[in-house]
């Protein structure tokens, strides 16, 4: 489903503070899949995140996702493949702390503007499945921690993708809000979701539904 071939990718490329994030990786991640990538911070593994979700396009090399060749498309089509393709579950969560639950929860589908009976099917479902619809109608600056993870998950399967990216997911989380998490990630992945997570959390290195874990070192795939 996804293919990184001989990508690299340089931030600042032909400047003297040029950074070389990535050198000739090769990834391929089959679709229904959980992976991790395992990694210190400054490893690369944020970057290989952005260039599957079309973030950013690799200096060298490509990536194709579901046989399109992402690396190439101009920025509105990355736009629109990212709402129709990918979920993303942010570190710091990236929620509107003055909106509440179910308005952070709807805000992916805005650009396509969903008449109001697709709004409230999807928005029951996701909030009903993460255990959130009791909170709808608080202001998200109001919730625990693990509360707001769990509303930053409804946002990201919102739109039903296909694939779902999650950077340093438990890195704000205690150990039992980041086994609260584990869990649903074991019921996504029952829904055949391909799930990417990058981590040092040792936490996800022991977990028997995991597919691969891939080390990466350096901008260096050693696994």
């Amino acid at each position: 489903m996804i293919k990184l071939n001989n990508v690299t990718k340089i931030y600042e490329i032909n400047k003297n503070n040029s950074i070389t994030a990535i050198k000739d990786i090769n990834l391929s991640i089959n679709e229904g899949e959980l992976i991790v990538l395992k990694g210190a911070s400054g490893s690369g593994k944020s970057t290989i995140l952005s260039l599957i979700a079309g973030l950013c396009k690799p200096t060298n090399g490509e990536v194709i996702v579901d046989e399109k060749r992402i690396s190439k498309l101009p920025d509105d089509f990355l736009s629109l493949y990212r709402r129709q393709n990918i979920g993303f579950i942010f570190q710091k969560y990236n929620l509107i702390p003055t909106l509440s639950v179910q308005d952070n929860i709807l805000v992916p589908l805005i650009p396509d503007n969903p008449d109001e009976q697709t709004i409230e099917k999807k928005l029951h479902y996701v909030m009903e499945k993460f255990n959130i619809i009791h909170k709808k109608d608080i202001t998200v600056k109001n919730l625990s921690g693990g509360e707001q993870q769990r509303v930053a998950i409804s946002r990201s399967m919102i739109n039903d993708p296909k694939i779902i990216i999650a950077d340093e997911p438990t890195a704000n989380l205690d150990e039992k809000l980041s086994l609260d998490f584990i869990e649903i990630l074991k019921q996504l992945k029952q829904t055949n979701k391909t799930i990417i997570v990058a981590t040092h959390d040792p936490l996800f290195f022991e977990l028997d539904f995991v597919d691969k874990i891939i080390d990466v070192k350096n901008g260096k795939i050693l696994s």
